[in-house]
């Protein structure tokens, strides 16, 4: 019997993109599924697609910028499965703008969706996820180590998430809690975005390129699952794809002008 064998695993943002990709490697290893997303048609669609596959797989319709709805799902999910193991904080938007237009209501607005959802659903979760030395994965970002131009209120909302991940590392691994920070690059996508990026018209082109033009390869979506999937059961702190990232991340603490520059020419 393998890892994920009859465990639970709730993913928001689990409809489409990125977070179907995961929730369905989960139920492939043999996971029970909880999926949460905004619009209830997509996720009905979504839940009974993959209950086609033979997945055992709840569809929930929440909005997690609104607790009551972050209550209700995992309520839900209690109910329907009794458990829950696995918690995957994949909700979130992207942005393209410069740092100097971006007002503070859209920091606030980025900052309640990618920051304070992934907040609210660990907070409701954590009783459950600590009887059962659960794991909660929070996907941030390559942005959430290292800025880049062009992205508005996004690196802000990731650097946030990334600091959350560390203090649940520290005050609640000793009570078992498994935290896991995803960094990816840009996403390859067969199909566009559900919501399309904000972005403002004097941009430079390359800006509404994946990753906002960063000189990256695009990352497969089932490749970067299959590491989460085996990060998890390695219990470890943080997944960087592509790896050689982490060398900038290290020159940017050492050398930020340095770090500055690398930045400059990579996008």
């Amino acid at each position: 019997m393998g890892y994920w064998q009859d465990k639970v695993v709730l993913v928001t943002g689990g409809a489409d993109g990125l977070g179907r990709v995961i929730a369905e490697s989960f139920a492939a290893a043999g996971a029970k599924l909880a999926i949460a997303a905004l619009e209830p048609e997509r996720v009905e669609d979504a839940a009974r697609k993959m209950a086609q596959c033979g997945y055992d797989v709840l569809g929930v319709q929440a909005d997690i910028t609104q607790q009551a709805d972050v209550d209700r799902m995992l309520d839900c999910t209690l109910r329907q499965f009794g458990r829950l193991d696995a918690l995957v904080n994949n909700a979130g938007r992207s942005d393209r703008a410069r740092v100097i237009d971006t007002t503070a209501e859209q920091f606030s607005r980025l900052m309640d969706l990618n920051f304070l959802g992934a907040v609210r659903c660990t907070r409701a979760a954590i009783g459950e996820l600590l009887k059962r030395r659960g794991h909660v994965v929070n996907i941030g970002s390559l942005a959430a180590k290292i800025a880049s131009r062009w992205v508005g209120a996004y690196p802000a909302s990731k650097f946030a998430l990334a600091a959350y991940c560390q203090q649940l590392r520290l005050e609640l691994g000793p009570e078992g809690l498994h935290v896991l920070l995803v960094c990816p690059g840009p996403i390859a996508r067969k199909q566009p975005r559900l919501y399309p990026i904000n972005q403002v018209d004097d941009l430079p082109e390359r800006a509404r390129r994946p990753g906002a033009g960063v000189r990256l390869p695009l990352v497969q979506p089932d490749r970067l699952a299959a590491a989460i999937l085996r990060a998890c059961q390695k219990r470890k702190a943080e997944l960087v794809v592509p790896w050689r990232a982490k060398l900038l991340f290290a020159i940017a603490a050492l050398w930020p002008r340095l770090g500055d520059r690398i930045v400059l020419w990579a996008t």
